[in-house]
């Protein structure tokens, strides 16, 4: 397993196309590597290419990518990079083993973390009518759905709840009474971003129904409650819309707060 990272040179139009659909930066991704053809899918519990967006600032994009194989980013680097400086020892990206984080982890262990996904569920309208898979729109749903008791015990890992004294409301609740899973627990919403973008079908590039979808970027800290499900986790991805940048779960070392001289 290799992760890699690559920055975008959004000034480029080809980078600015890529960035505008995340079907084309799927396919982008994907053609890194040459053994994987573009009618191959994994197998159910194999490990998977799974990439992510993070801006960290306006005209700074990073590119993140799992996978079981070192990518070959070259034509990312000519569409979208700064080729003119990319050499045999700065190619344009950077790829790291990503085996000996996943062996080291282990059930206790605390780590700050990244998530973008897709949190989604599903309701009836009226009765009778079939139900519909439905985006979370609010930062409280939104976490809940990361919270989910089932869902984390299938991820591997806990969310770190904070301590009394950082709680800004008491006993985690809201105005309505109902919990408030943000105040309780070491977890935010960075960023929610609403996706829409054609989807070509078929030969010739015919374009199907629109795909819409909502991507949230979630931060905190996790404990780690099984290693081995939390190594799934890292290298399958979490829930949907996998293909389109959603899923990449990625790990820190927590840094501890500066002591206050008394």
């Amino acid at each position: 397993m290799f992760i890699s990272r690559f920055r975008i040179n959004t000034a480029r139009p080809g980078a600015r196309r890529l960035l505008a659909s995340p079907q084309a930066m799927h396919a982008a991704v994907m053609s890194s590597f040459p053994h994987i053809l573009p009618s191959d899918s994994p197998a159910p519990d194999a490990p998977r290419v799974l990439w992510r967006l993070d801006q960290q600032a306006r005209a700074e994009v990073l590119l993140y990518i799992v996978s079981p194989d070192r990518p070959d980013l070259t034509h990312l680097v000519e569409q979208a990079g700064w080729p003119a400086v990319a050499d045999p020892d700065n190619p344009g990206w950077h790829s790291r083993p990503y085996t000996p984080l996943l062996d080291r982890l282990t059930a206790g262990d605390r780590w700050a973390f990244r998530l973008t996904a897709n949190p989604v569920h599903t309701i009836r309208r009226k009765e009778g009518e079939p139900r519909k898979l439905t985006a979370h729109l609010t930062p409280v749903h939104q976490m809940g759905w990361l919270l989910d008791d089932e869902r984390l015990t299938r991820l591997g890992f806990r969310v770190c709840e904070k301590p009394a004294h950082r709680r800004l409301l008491p006993e985690g609740t809201t105005q309505h009474k109902r919990p408030h899973p943000g105040d309780r627990y070491e977890l935010a919403v960075r960023d929610t971003r609403p996706l829409s973008f054609g989807k070509s079908t078929g030969a010739g590039g015919r374009r199907g129904k629109p795909v819409t979808l909502v991507a949230v970027t979630f931060e905190g800290r996790l404990e780690v409650t099984n290693p081995d499900a939390l190594r799934r986790t890292l290298t399958q991805g979490v829930g949907r819309a996998r293909a389109y940048g959603c899923g990449l779960l990625t790990l820190a070392p927590v840094t501890q707060p500066t002591q206050r001289t008394p």
